[in-house]
């Protein structure tokens, strides 16, 4: 059983920073994509960024590109999102996921992709 655990989220002022970390177990965290998603309240959930099994690709949604960086650590099993420049509109749930084949040439922003899911950290911006 894979488990996905996120933390880092919190409240931070418009123009701040933040670090979320998710780290895995379960499985070999090294062979598959993560990628992170959010949920704000009363939207739907969408993509933010996802990264290959090597860490050699990436992608983002295109409204945090800059300001948004993933990364991980295959040694420690942990897929990191640094958040900068924070805005009130990036207040969300945020989740970590785990990509459902295993070294998948094209990082993907799919959710149906993604078969194992954190709990989510809260990250809320204020104005």
């Amino acid at each position: 059983q894979v488990q996905l655990v996120e933390s880092g989220g919190g409240l931070v002022q418009a123009g701040g920073s933040l670090r979320l970390s998710c780290a895995a177990s379960g499985r070999t965290f090294s062979s598959y994509a993560m990628g992170w998603f959010r949920q704000a309240p009363g939207k739907e959930r969408e993509f933010v960024a996802a990264i290959n099994w090597s860490g050699g690709r990436t992608y983002y949604l295109d409204t945090v590109k800059g300001r948004f960086t993933i990364s991980r650590d295959n040694a420690k099993n942990t897929v990191y999102l640094q958040i900068n420049s924070l805005k009130p509109e990036d207040t969300a749930v945020y989740y970590c996921a785990a990509d459902r084949q295993a070294f998948r040439v094209r990082v993907t922003t799919a959710s149906s992709e993604y078969d194992y899911w954190g709990q989510g950290t809260q990250v809320t911006v204020s104005s």
